[in-house]
């Protein structure tokens, strides 16, 4: 059904009609711009040091205030640089054409104005206005720019849900996301600069992989095969090591079929590198610098507060096994439980009261969860993991229940994922068969057999480590956000009411997909329709 327009949209529907009575088009094709706001204002301070009159500029943007005094009128446009004053004089226009601007111009349209700089009495620097168009007529008004309890934006959901809005009206919210690109581009000149060639993997993946995760599935209609989002994009880039690439990374999306929560969204942007010849250990050197470095260039300093927590990222780093941290935190010794059973029993006799018996490594990351990672306010490094939640990392030596893993947390979540990445297709094969059996055959998170990959492996696969880490969070972090939704343009949200079904034809597919997850074999492997 077509949509219907409240009376204020009207109004401006019918200034649209009588523009176009009137032969001007109110969305022409072209713009005439000479100068941003900003250099308009620095060719102005130019001229000015020169004592020069200030230049004649042709300046655009959308209309953000309008005062009328008389017989002349004061506005001031907006672009992406920032915002310049018009003065629009009848004595220069005429008093028609002052006349039509008033009558015809309202707070959001898009405008082109021409004319010679000067300052004004007050000393702003000012565009003198002896031409002007409209370059884009707004039907929707904007919302207020300050967000209080009376305005529609004082609802954090519809700001998500009408982004274009919220970032149109919101200069600290575009800062957001002017930081975040320079958090990515920062970390791509770090790791340029250490040797890492930049690849791409691939999104569409026949099998998932690379992390403990339910996928999103969807097909392929001319191959007939059913395909994965992928979840990581880990077990592509270590074939790459068995390409003689030794160092590599990607910074991409991501897909998850998951919860949503304030660190978490069904699609989010990730890093992941992985080195030859580098253990965990070298690992946590190199993050740790290379998040220094980034703070440094996007912030200019190594402390930020986050959440009203002073965060250090110049201090020492503390080193904390799993193991430790559990202890210290609830008092259970996970090496003094060897299987889920009894951990699971040593919790309940604690008082802690897990969501339901489990695997034993999983037990131990719940704990690790729910009771460690909430209090690691500065950065740390929890290291060395259950082999049992970690298939794709190398054992200690002496030690093969335990993994060489490390996650780092800041602000009280984690923040990165590292192994020292298991190289031996035995092993590896091994892993998948045992995660297979331990986890129950409906569980999503137990990693399927992938056959290629241990194909590739076999080919021999040097000595390496590799980390993954979220950009959303970071961003978070950088920006003193406490939802990755406020550092996603346009993050995922429940349906609105009344949109909850899906396109007219989609229905075939989603039986198709339901019959697929139903009887999928066991071992993951991929089925053609």
């Amino acid at each position: 059904m077509p949509r219907e327009y409240t009376p204020l949209e009207q109004v401006r529907l019918e200034k649209i009609r009588q523009l176009r009575e009137m032969g001007i088009e109110p969305y022409p094709n072209r713009s005439n711009r000479t100068h941003t706001t900003q250099q308009a204002i620095e060719a102005f301070l130019e001229a000015e040091r020169a004592q020069q009159p200030g230049p004649t500029v042709t300046v655009a943007g959308r209309l953000r205030a309008v005062r009328q005094l008389g017989r002349i009128t004061f506005a001031h446009i907006e672009d992406g640089h920032g915002r310049i004053q018009l003065a629009f004089q009848a004595d220069v226009l005429g008093k028609d054409r002052l006349k039509f601007f008033n009558k015809m111009f309202d707070i959001g349209d898009f405008l082109e104005a021409t004319g010679p700089l000067f300052r004004t009495r007050t000393g702003e620097i000012t565009v003198r206005v002896e031409d002007f168009k409209m370059l884009a007529k707004a039907i929707t008004p904007l919302p207020a720019e300050k967000r209080t309890k009376h305005t529609p934006f004082s609802d954090p959901e519809l700001r998500y849900r009408q982004r274009y809005a919220d970032l149109a009206v919101h200069p600290e919210v575009r800062e957001i996301f002017r930081t975040r690109a320079a958090i990515v581009r920062a970390l791509r000149n770090f790791l340029d600069a250490h040797g890492f060639l930049e690849v791409e993997t691939p999104i569409l993946q026949p099998l998932y992989g690379g992390a403990a995760a339910r996928p999103f599935i969807t097909y392929h209609n001319e191959l007939e095969q059913f395909l994965y989002l992928r979840i990581s994009f880990e077990l592509y880039l270590k074939r790459l090591l068995v390409g003689m690439f030794e160092r590599v990374y990607e910074i991409g999306r991501d897909f998850r079929n998951e919860g949503i929560s304030f660190k978490h969204n069904p699609e989010f942007t990730q890093l992941e590198f992985y080195v030859a010849y580098w253990d965990y250990f070298t690992l946590m050197d190199f993050v740790q610098e290379m998040l220094r470095h980034v703070a440094r260039e996007v912030l200019g300093r190594e402390q930020f507060t986050f959440q009203g927590h002073t965060i250090d990222l110049a201090q020492p780093w503390p080193r904390i096994p799993l193991r430790q941290a559990v202890l210290d935190r609830t008092g259970i010794d996970v090496a003094e439980h060897p299987d889920g059973e009894s951990l699971y029993q040593a919790m309940r006799a604690k008082g802690i009261q897990p969501p339901r018996p489990a695997p034993r490594g999983k037990l131990i990351d719940w704990l690790l969860s729910t009771y460690v990672e909430p209090e690691l306010i500065q950065p740390t490094f929890i290291y060395d993991y259950p082999r049992d939640i970690s298939p794709l990392a190398k054992s200690k030596p002496g030690d093969p229940n335990t993994v060489e893993r490390f996650e780092l947390f800041i602000g009280g979540m984690e923040l990165g994922n590292a192994f020292t990445e298991l190289n031996d297709p035995l092993d590896q094969e091994q892993r998948f068969l045992e995660q297979g059996r331990a986890f129950a055959q409906d569980d999503e998170e137990r990693h399927p057999m992938d056959e290629d990959y241990l194909q590739a492996m076999r080919y021999g696969m040097p000595p390496n480590a590799g980390f993954g880490m979220g950009i959303d969070r970071l961003t978070m972090l950088l920006t003193d956000r406490p939802s990755i939704r406020e550092v996603i343009l346009f993050p995922h949200l429940r349906p609105e009411e009344g949109t909850r079904r899906p396109p007219v034809g989609i229905e075939p597919l989603m039986r198709a997909l339901q019959q697929f997850q139903r009887e999928k074999p066991a071992s993951g492997e991929n089925r053609e329709a």
